[in-house]
């Protein structure tokens, strides 16, 4: 039933009308005046309105006027009633937008054929545009609390979901975990395969994830490759990490996608209600950084939270600050470890060692900075400037000593994807007038592993200039001769695990004659690491070794020290 308000202040004439409508089947409301008419319309929002223009105080054109400036009010249907004819009111009233006009005295019959007439074009035009913003309205309430690629609750709803089950758990007195979950390497499936299949990815770990959960546990995207898992009945902390073992086999898993297999694995960080927090942001915190303890331990692993990682946590922060400042302040220091030829007993070359100290933290090893800077960015111009200063450093020493020295720096993973890796190296090495056979580069297997083809390339383009490349740590990471056959290597360092022991685990001594067995079969100098006694430095020697640093000679020192070694001629 339609609803019509008639704005009249001649009472016969309004009851008159609201009387006819009433009998037609319309729900009428009549009005006195403008005013009453203006709040009449503004509680009731009736479906059409019918107003006289001559009215005291307000008129019908500033009704109309004042109910158009409510945009929903723009909407309604209005027709004016007068009792005049003359064109030029007739025409002021069409120019305000008015619908109809309708001149005094005039039929019931005309009356409900101008009101239904209207009320259909109404229809026809605002029908249609609500169903379109109902439609609207719903999808924005979708990307509001959903993941668009998944389907998944994003933050804000999970919220919402985490609410209702913790009112649930504190009710029955039962342990929830929250768990988030980053997929290793994600970008890597990206740039390898396309955003597409990347994509596909994602929907496709969504699936496995909702699988895994059932209908109780709640699964959520919150970033770009981080999904979060509500337990809702974590019994105890076993149930907790059976379920994450399960999520993680579930997950490695391969994956066929665009006529591709992948294999793409996980870290979960995990943090328990109530013994963690009942706080929702504070676990989910709390469990992200567990997550990322797990990233730094290995793919494929998890973490419960700790009280400890905070500090942890809050230590990386000043590290990640002090690092903006680190390089302007001088607080970074190069030392040099010789290197010895096994034949001779006399220094080859040194491997630079970046050193900080921190103002607050004291000296900070590398293997905590570093992954820290390489996180922000920082290790590009780190890396550059130790370059730059171990190849000035060296240049000085090959002038002052007719030595054929050599001189190592260390590479990242994120350095050697930096575009243009092989410019900048060749400018520092042309500013500093550095003969390239005097840089070698050190990498691990681990970081070539990222993009091994990639690796392969830019390695080859560094050789072809004449630098010198050396596998650090050799035996510690994937050990694969398919790809140490293909990648432009010089060098080979055995890593010092294997040498600490090497009398008192007979199998160290076998990995160690076999790996300088078969780096002689492949043309590969050696360098043995951690060398501290007089016997092992006798039996690498025996085995063909070509050189060795360890504290038999030194420890890594400063330059001033390296060179006064250079200046005696210190020898084993």
């Amino acid at each position: 039933m339609a609803k019509i308000l008639v704005i009249e202040d001649t009472q016969d004439l309004r009851e008159g009308i609201v009387q006819s409508l009433s009998c037609l089947g319309f729900e009428a409301l009549g009005a006195e005046n403008g005013e009453a008419g203006i709040q009449l319309a503004k509680m009731h929002f009736p479906d059409l309105i019918v107003c006289d223009i001559m009215m005291p105080e307000i008129d019908g054109y500033q009704v109309y006027t004042i109910l158009h400036q409510d945009p929903e009010m723009m909407v309604i249907p209005f027709i004016f009633l007068s009792a005049k004819a003359d064109r030029l009111d007739i025409r002021k009233g069409m120019n305000l937008g008015a619908d109809d006009y309708l001149a005094k005295p005039f039929t019931t019959a005309e009356l409900a054929e101008a009101i239904n007439s209207r009320l259909y074009k109404k229809n026809a035009i605002v029908d249609p545009y609500i169903a379109e913003m109902k439609h609207a309205t719903e999808q924005i309430s979708a990307l509001a609390y959903q993941d668009a690629l998944t389907k998944l609750p994003n933050r804000i709803l999970l919220y919402q979901k985490f609410q209702q089950a913790l009112s649930i758990a504190k009710r029955r007195q039962q342990m929830m975990a929250i768990l988030c979950i980053n997929l290793h390497q994600f970008k890597a499936v990206n740039n390898a395969f396309g955003y597409s299949t990347g994509d596909l990815l994602l929907q496709a770990v969504a699936e496995r994830l909702l699988e895994i959960a059932g209908q109780e546990n709640v699964v959520a995207r919150i970033n770009a490759d981080v999904f979060t898992m509500v337990l809702v009945n974590a019994l105890d902390r076993k149930t907790v990490e059976d379920q994450v073992k399960a999520i993680l086999s579930s997950l490695a898993n391969p994956y066929w996608l665009n006529d591709h297999k992948i294999l793409v694995q996980a870290n979960i960080g995990i943090a328990l209600y109530p013994d963690d927090q009942s706080d929702f942001g504070k676990l989910l915190s709390h469990a992200e950084m567990a997550m990322g303890f797990a990233k730094q331990s290995r793919k494929d692993s998890y973490h419960f939270y700790e009280v400890e990682m905070g500090a942890k946590t809050e230590q990386n922060s000043l590290i990640e600050k002090g690092l903006n400042v680190a390089l302007e302040h001088s607080e970074f220091q190069i030392l040099y470890q010789p290197k010895i030829n096994l034949i001779t007993g006399r220094i080859m070359g040194a491997e630079a060692l970046l050193r900080w100290h921190h103002p607050e933290l004291g000296m900070i090893d590398p293997n905590v900075f570093i992954p820290i800077a390489e996180k922000t960015g920082h290790i590009v111009e780190i890396g550059n400037w130790v370059l730059e200063a171990v190849c000035a450093q060296t240049k000085i020493w090959q002038d002052l000593h007719p030595i054929p020295l050599k001189v190592s720096v260390n590479l990242s993973a994120f350095q050697l994807r930096q575009e243009d890796l092989v410019q900048t190296i060749t400018q520092i090495l042309s500013q500093t007038q550095l003969d390239p056979n005097c840089l070698e580069l050190e990498l691990t297997e681990t970081s070539l592993m990222d993009d091994i083809e990639a690796a392969i390339a830019i390695l080859g383009e560094l050789k072809a200039v004449g630098i010198k490349i050396s596998l650090d740590d050799f035996g510690t990471g994937y050990s694969s001769l398919n790809y140490l056959k293909r990648l432009p290597l010089d060098i080979l360092k055995i890593d010092r695990s294997f040498i600490n022991d090497i009398f008192h685990a007979p199998q160290n001594a076998t990995i160690v004659t076999t790996i300088i067995a078969m780096a002689r079969g492949l043309k590969l100098r050696v360098i043995a690491e951690g060398v501290e006694t007089q016997e092992q430095f006798n039996f690498l020697r025996e085995q063909g070794c070509q050189a060795i640093q360890g504290y038999l000679f030194s420890p890594a020192v400063p330059a001033e020290q390296f060179e006064a070694f250079l200046a005696e001629d210190k020898r084993l």
